[in-house]
């Protein structure tokens, strides 16, 4: 009786001790849901590894080197370049830019598979590659770029291959609206001595780009915006199985933690990381557009008003 009085004393003990620790644990992943970009299914799903094996050269003493396959996928003007040249400063990382804006390369399913099994199996050669000893691997991908069309056999070739989905958006896309328009208008009127460029690496040349005030159409502007917001939901709708975050421009900026964990997320050595790129338009939104009264009152008193204050 004694030792029966004692086992059961111990199992009561026992119980309230692991009960404990579950509540702890799941609080604390709980608050950390709250307080990063990086959601539940970045935190449920463990990154797969991979030992590619490339056909063009031999990976020597790298072989034996694991390695993590993601894509950037984003809107056009939403800091994607910028991002991608942070991530490439890091040692091991290589992201190969917007390989799908050549249409070619996805004019139909099979030559976007085609296309990812090159650049996961390192033999997507551009100036990022790293090749030998890369730990990541990826690229950027723009939603307009067959993404959306063509999800369900990409969503099942991201589970299938282990590949990370990073969702980079813009919180204000008003600012986005603003840099899109610009960019377009300097690839006819190449405002650099004759050149158009879309990112740029000094302070004068940013000054230069944004001297031009783009003209916002303000009957369709909300439904503009709309369709903006609608297109991020529907991609995240749709990729909702696949292992991802969600990290937004302006936390980039003005959150020193945002770049930490998404390394951490990658499951790479967190390094500081570090660009050349020089932000264009900065400051007031109301310094960027011509017809800036027209905007001011279309969107007051609407959803979309605090567009018109927020920074970055």
């Amino acid at each position: 009786m004694i030792v029966l009085v004692f086992a059961m004393v111990c199992g009561l003990y026992i119980c309230a001790v692991c009960l404990k620790q579950l509540s702890n644990v799941s609080f604390q992943t709980s608050q950390l849901v709250q307080t990063s970009p990086i959601d539940s299914h970045s935190l449920r799903f463990v990154t797969r590894i991979h030992y590619p094996k490339p056909q063009t050269f031999n990976r020597a003493e790298c072989g034996h080197n694991p390695v993590r396959y993601f894509a950037i996928l984003s809107m056009q003007r939403s800091g994607s370049g910028w991002f991608e040249t942070l991530l490439n400063s890091h040692n091991n990382v290589s992201s190969n830019g917007e390989i799908f804006s050549v249409l070619d390369r996805r004019k139909n399913i099979s030559s976007i598979i085609q296309t990812l099994d090159r650049v996961y199996n390192l033999d997507w050669f551009t100036s990022a590659s790293k090749n030998e000893c890369s730990a990541a691997i990826g690229f950027k991908w723009m939603l307009n770029q067959g993404l959306l069309e063509n999800h369900k056999d990409i969503v099942e070739y991201f589970n299938r291959r282990g590949v990370s989905a990073i969702f980079l958006f813009r919180r204000n896309p008003l600012r986005r609206m603003v840099s899109v328009l610009a960019n377009s208008y300097d690839r006819y009127a190449k405002l650099l001595n004759g050149t158009h460029k879309s990112h740029v690496h000094s302070p004068a040349e940013a000054d230069a780009l944004s001297r031009y005030k783009p003209v916002i159409n303000s009957t369709s502007l909300i439904h503009d915006l709309q369709e903006t917001e609608n297109s991020a939901a529907k991609a995240l709708e749709y990729f909702n199985t696949t292992r991802h975050i969600v990290v937004f421009y302006e936390d980039l900026i003005t959150n020193q933690t945002t770049l930490k964990q998404v390394q951490e997320f990658l499951n790479i050595p967190v390094k500081d990381l570090s660009s050349r790129q020089v932000k264009i338009h900065r400051g007031d939104l109301s310094d960027h557009i011509k017809n800036w009264e027209d905007i001011n009152k279309t969107l007051n008193g609407t959803e979309y008003e605090k567009f018109l204050r927020a920074d970055y």
